[in-house]
């Protein structure tokens, strides 16, 4: 496969940032509240034009009880990431 993190980071003669042989961990690993449920109350306060409560207010209409400070934490911590995931799928 060309273009992996493994393989470019060889390729460069550097050594991969985590033991060689395991995966990239997961940005989510320490968080009780699933990855799904995250990106959707992260993208729903930044794809509308809501306020944190309103995203509450349409995720608790839902079933997903968070706080709106949480989806706060939540869009300070992966929204860059979500961004950057975006961007690369409209330019490719």
């Amino acid at each position: 496969m060309l273009g992996t993190i493994k393989e470019t980071q060889l390729e460069a003669g550097k050594q991969p940032p985590y033991p060689r042989g395991m995966s990239k961990p997961s940005p989510f690993r320490y968080f009780k509240t699933s990855p799904e449920i995250i990106r959707l109350a992260v993208m729903m306060y930044i794809r509308f034009p809501l306020s944190l409560r309103n995203a509450e207010d349409l995720l608790h209409e839902r079933g997903i009880d968070i706080s709106h400070e949480t989806i706060r934490f939540w869009w300070r911590r992966f929204g860059p990431m979500f961004a950057a995931g975006s961007c690369q799928k409209n330019s490719a």
